[in-house]
Order: C-alpha cells, then structure tokens, then sequence
C-alpha cells in the first residue's frame, strides 16, 4: 500500500462535543493503528497527516508523540512517522503476550458479561463472517476487533485492558497486511478458523477452562498461524518509501 493510499484509507469519526482537537486526532491515528490503515515500513508526512483530517501540525504532532511513546510508530529524523517492520522474534513474543493477557481479561470479564452482550458479540461475529465471505479486509479486521473490546471490556480495567490495546496498536498494521497479502493469492477462508463461536459457547456456560483454550485457538489458529506464514513474505516487511 502506498503512502497516499494508507492515508485515504483511515477512517474519520465525527469529532464529539466535549473532545479536545487533540484527543479527536489521537483517537483517528490510534483506531487507523488498530485496524491497521498503517501498513508496516512505509512513512508518512505529519503535513500529510494534517491535511487528511483537515487540523493543523500541532494535535497531529502531539498525537505521534503519543502513539510513538507506545511504540506503535517510529519517527524518523525526516518528520515522517512509520510503522516499524515485523521481526520473528517481535512477532512471537507479542503473540505470546497477546494470549497470556488476552486470556486473562476473558477470564474476568467471563462473570460480568451479559445476555445482550452476547447477543451483540454475535452479531459482530455474522458481520466478520460476512466480510471474510466477501473479501473486505478492513471491515473483517475492524469487526474482530470490536468483538475482542467487547468483550475485554465487559470489565473496566486501568491496568490489564490499556495493555491489550497497546499490543493490538504494534499488531494490527502487520495483521492486516498478511490479510490482504494473502487474499489476493489464496482463500483466506483456509487460512482464518474462526474460534469466536466456541469463545460465545464458553461464555454462555460460563465455563473459564473452555474459554481461556477457545480465546488461546483463536489467536493461534488464525494470527499466528497466518502470521507465521507472511514473516517470510518481503512484501509485507518492505523498507520504508
């Protein structure tokens, strides 16, 4: 994806009454983070940024200073700001994090977790599941992350939840792009078991052994497993341009 592209493709969410400029810029580059609207090693102009959103330098300078202090960006000497390549060793030790704190937040929202959120998770599951069928990358990944949030915060946390989230901002960019690496050469259906229905099924008898193992397949079975097969794929790690 090219830089030009990368920007047009971040979606804008209307900016709320009581938001400051700067948290509105912070919260579009964190979400675009998530979903992975930035694609590993290519770079970006802080003007470019601003004009996308249409504010100044200011609330976009400090908004990468932000993302860059959760190591989610780099900022290079040029003033653009790029998302760092994906290493073997990077890639498993966020994976073995994401499982250890993804299955520890399931366990304790397990309890807190109501009739309608389980209605409204699968809901977001038939929407991935239709956007997987269709080929949408991005509305794929979006919805998988909000069935994730959902469901982590189900219990408000200040420590375990801001954790998850900083994971998923060093994540998502390399996600996304073996996603649409691998789609345009293969049926990511082969590649992608969705383990959200036993995730549901395991919340429904509020069984916390099933649901740690369905929260663990889910990553490893669909993220590690696709993630392992792009780490050798030089499109995916380009260097920056």
């Amino acid at each position: 994806m090219t830089a030009v592209a990368m920007i047009h493709s971040i979606p804008v969410a209307p900016r709320r009454k009581d938001e400051t400029l700067q948290e509105w810029t912070y919260q579009q580059l964190r979400f675009a983070l998530l979903i992975g609207a930035f694609a590993p090693g290519v770079s970006v102009t802080m003007r470019g940024l601003a004009k996308m959103l249409d504010v100044s330098l200011m609330p976009v300078r400090e908004a990468l200073r932000r993302l860059v202090a959760e190591q989610a960006l780099h900022l290079l000497p040029t003033r653009r700001v790029t998302v760092p390549a994906m290493t073997t060793a990077r890639f498993e030790e966020l994976c073995a994090t994401r499982i250890s704190l993804e299955c520890l937040a399931a366990e304790r929202a397990m309890l807190a977790v109501t009739a309608d959120d389980l209605a409204d998770m699968q809901r977001v599951d038939e929407t991935m599941n239709a956007a997987l069928a269709a080929g949408d990358v991005v509305e794929s990944v979006v919805q998988n992350y909000r069935f994730h949030r959902h469901l982590y915060a189900a219990v408000r946390t200040q420590v375990l939840f801001p954790l998850i989230e900083n994971l998923w901002l060093q994540f998502g960019p390399f996600q996304r792009a073996i996603l649409e690496r691998m789609g345009k050469e293969v049926r990511i259906s082969h590649y992608v078991i969705n383990r959200h229905t036993d995730i549901l099924r395991a919340l429904e008898q509020r069984d916390a052994f099933a649901l740690r193992v369905a929260v663990e397949a889910d990553i490893r079975d669909g993220t590690v497993a696709l993630g392992r097969l792009g780490l050798g794929d030089t499109q995916v790690s380009a260097s920056p341009r």
